[in-house]
């Protein structure tokens, strides 16, 4: 599989336009480019659903969104009028794309075993570099995910975050339980202690021996 810092492979994928679609087609733009196993299955409505709802915050952080699979431009085409889609679809039936990305081998669907495309995204940088890669992708809340980090790299550049899905989850988490444990335990239990307990000896016992 291509992984993050790879040059992208160019490839050359009709859409469901009709028109011929390559990576050149995009100059200066990062590509956010998602492979995925069959129109019109749940996973995969649901994912292009995602992206394409997200097509202007997109737009606007200087990306392009293209979904591919092995389903023909005539199948993209009844796939995108039916949920009114506004991602890209290309076509790759002799499995070019997929295999110059390695997302096409053997996978597990319902405990078996089976050749298939497996699900993967990569954010790819107007350089043509590979900036992000994901396999094995968990449909909701991905198209989030990729959104936060094309808008955190900028137009195509590699952010500070984690390059993982996983990593840049965990790290999300981690710093929120720590900023508000850590402060709470020492601030409030030593002061209140302390000025609760000190004056009231000293002010009850004193008076007292004076009579």
């Amino acid at each position: 599989m291509v992984n993050a810092g790879d040059r992208a492979p160019d490839f050359s994928l009709e859409s469901d336009s009709g028109k011929t679609v390559g990576l050149a087609d995009f100059p200066g733009k990062t590509v956010v480019l998602y492979f995925y196993p069959k129109d019109d299955t749940p996973g995969c409505t649901r994912e292009a659903q995602a992206f394409s709802a997200a097509l202007r915050a997109f737009a606007d952080a200087g990306a392009v969104v293209l979904g591919v699979s092995r389903d023909s431009a005539e199948r993209h085409r009844k796939f995108r009028d039916k949920y009114d889609l506004g991602v890209t679809l290309l076509s790759d039936p002799d499995l070019a794309a997929h295999n110059a990305y390695g997302v096409y081998g053997e996978k597990s669907m319902y405990g078996k075993k089976v050749m298939g495309t497996i699900r993967s995204t990569f954010i790819i940088g107007p350089d043509r570099a590979v900036k992000h890669a994901f396999s094995a992708v968990k449909v909701d809340g991905h198209a989030d995910e990729v959104l936060a980090l094309v808008r955190g790299g900028g137009r195509g550049e590699a952010p500070p975050a984690p390059l993982a899905g996983a990593t840049a989850k965990s790290a999300a988490k981690t710093p929120a339980k720590s900023a508000a444990k850590a402060p709470a335990k020492g601030a409030a239990k030593t002061p209140a202690k302390s000025a609760a307990k000190a004056p009231a000896k000293g002010a009850a016992k004193a008076p007292a021996k004076t009579r």
